[in-house]
């Protein structure tokens, strides 16, 4: 545990790539075997899941120190880290530990399954054990929300330095629904197991948002489709079973049961790349059709009529078994037009349609309308591109349309986490109904640090009454709120959800009473709902 908060340190202390690479690399040449996995699963977003509530663990932490709780919970919205906090409070450990990361995070499973009695003996022996660095990462462990600054790239990028393994083959093997339970490092690392290979994606390509427009010359050098609004995912079939994956790597095989249909239509040996989008009389559905289903392990048959998935196609990464990303994209695209073409047009499949235009301005006109096809805009992708991995610029873009918008007032705000811990940077927003303002969303970036540090001072001026770490401030300054959707919600006292509200900017101009109304919002959402 020393070596991994050692390398957390170095990690943290720096904003350079070079550094962190090179930390990570010295820590995967010298690290054992089970902590280097550890720390690959950990710095890939495979956690463990939290083993104990924050109320608990805020008790146990003020009690351990001799403080009473409400100067834990003062100094805690203070501070804004919770496993910071503790290890700032706790008094120095009492004895001293060599144990591995992996004895740790065994320690935490354990007490996982255990009664609250066993569970608190057992974190207070860790806490007494542990010198402050590895106590805090520690608890950031026992309660889910280990967290670093660092991309998977650059880890697979220091894995590649440490091992000599390709990054590319690297970035692959680490993709799957793998945990250091279910494999070794010589498996996961050092040696090829092909019966994993049969579930595992490849990495997804993903695109910037376009910058400039003329930069990317003559319109006929590139394919454009719709942008879709549902989730991304990467349909494998080999050797008669099926997988699903989403981007961010989580296996989606059972909430999505009608895509198996596809096992009867596809050849085998095929990897499709699309879009997962609720799908009824050959027109996409609303997101929020779709969101009602996803985080369901099991799908009731009401769901399965009133929110059907198809998958929408729009590129082929393996046929007939073979890697076929370094083909140019126009020619992955006539593969994937053959495969789907064959499929019934009953089967849960569609090939996203292209965007036919000679010029830039009919792709633009084409773009206006993108709402109207419950779609986010346009992709627009090189013809001769490959299909390579991870965030690129260059060969595929975003052309989104430009968020919907509206102006509101700030009525509370919070205090952020992390670097922001000391900035009020999360505020609740209001719009008028009649001669009241009804809070109706929250949001959280977009400003500037100058701004935060702005509106923090007069937030700590203009506070009315404190709930918690919650200020209900004096309704005064207005904020134009970008957001990509908009849905109704009865959880809401509005009535409306908006989906990725953002600031835009800080309305200095506009008086408060010029914000926009509660029927404003509702007209929103019967034109884009």
């Amino acid at each position: 545990m020393k070596d991994f908060a050692a390398l957390y340190a170095r990690i943290d202390e720096s904003t350079k790539t070079t550094v962190k690479v090179a930390a990570l690399a010295d820590y995967f040449r010298t690290a054992p075997d089970d902590d280097k996995l550890w720390t690959v699963a950990l710095f890939s977003g495979r956690r463990p899941k939290r083993t104990i509530t924050a109320t608990r663990l805020r008790e146990w932490a003020a009690e351990r120190s001799d403080i009473p709780l409400w100067l834990f919970e003062e100094s805690y919205h203070i501070v804004g880290d919770l496993a910071e906090t503790i290890s700032l409070v706790l008094p120095d450990a009492t004895a001293t530990s060599d144990r591995s990361l992996t004895f740790w995070i065994g320690e935490i499973k354990r007490l996982s399954a255990a009664d609250d009695t066993t569970r608190k003996a057992g974190i207070l022996s860790a806490w007494d054990a542990l010198p402050g660095p590895q106590r805090y990462l520690f608890t950031k462990l026992l309660t889910g929300s280990f967290r670093v600054g660092v991309s998977r790239k650059l880890m697979t990028r220091a894995l590649s330095q440490a091992t000599d393994g390709d990054e590319a083959n690297l970035t692959h093997r680490l993709m799957g629904d793998w945990t250091p339970e279910t494999t070794t490092w010589e498996r996961l690392i050092e040696t090829t197991d092909p019966s994993t290979d049969l579930s595992r994606p490849y990495p997804f390509y993903l695109a910037y948002g376009l910058e400039d427009l003329d930069a990317l010359g003559p319109a006929t050098d590139w394919s454009a489709e719709w942008k879709w609004d549902g989730i991304r995912g990467q349909f494998i079939l080999r050797e008669g079973e099926h997988h699903l994956w989403s981007r961010g790597e989580d296996l989606m095989t059972d909430r999505f049961p009608e895509l198996a249909q596809l096992r009867d239509f596809l050849p085998d040996g095929t990897v499709i790349d699309g879009e997962v989008l609720a799908f009824r009389d050959e027109a996409p559905l609303s997101f929020n059709a779709l969101q009602s289903r996803i985080g369901r392990k099991t799908v009731p048959k009401k769901l399965l009529t009133e929110a059907p998935v198809i998958l929408m196609a729009y590129d082929l990464l393996e046929d007939a078994g073979a890697d076929i990303r370094a083909l140019p994209y126009a020619d992955r695209r006539a593969r994937l037009a053959q495969i789907v073409a064959k499929a019934p047009a009953t089967a849960p499949l569609r090939l996203s349609p292209t965007v036919a235009a000679t010029g830039w301005d009919q792709l633009a006109a084409a773009r206006e309308s993108s709402r109207d096809r419950q779609a986010e805009g346009l992709m627009l992708k090189r013809r001769d591109s490959p299909y390579l991995a991870g965030r690129r610029k260059g060969d595929w873009w975003k052309w989104k349309v430009d968020p919907l918008t509206i102006d509101a007032v700030m009525i509370y705000a919070q205090q952020g986490s992390g670097r922001r811990a000391n900035l009020f940077t999360d505020y609740t927003f209001a719009v008028w109904d009649g001669d009241q303002l009804v809070p109706f969303t929250k949001a959280y970036s977009g400003l500037t640090d100058a701004e935060f540090r702005q509106i923090t001072a007069w937030v700590r001026k203009n506070t009315l009454q404190k709930f918690g770490p919650v200020r209900q401030v004096t309704p005064e300054h207005v904020f134009e709120l970008g957001f990509e959707g908009i849905q109704a919600s009865p959880r809401h006292k509005s009535g409306v959800a908006l989906r990725f509200p953002r600031m835009l900017r800080w309305r200095h101009d506009k008086p408060m009473k010029e914000a926009n109304t509660l029927a404003d919002l509702k007209e929103m959402l019967a034109a884009y709902g």
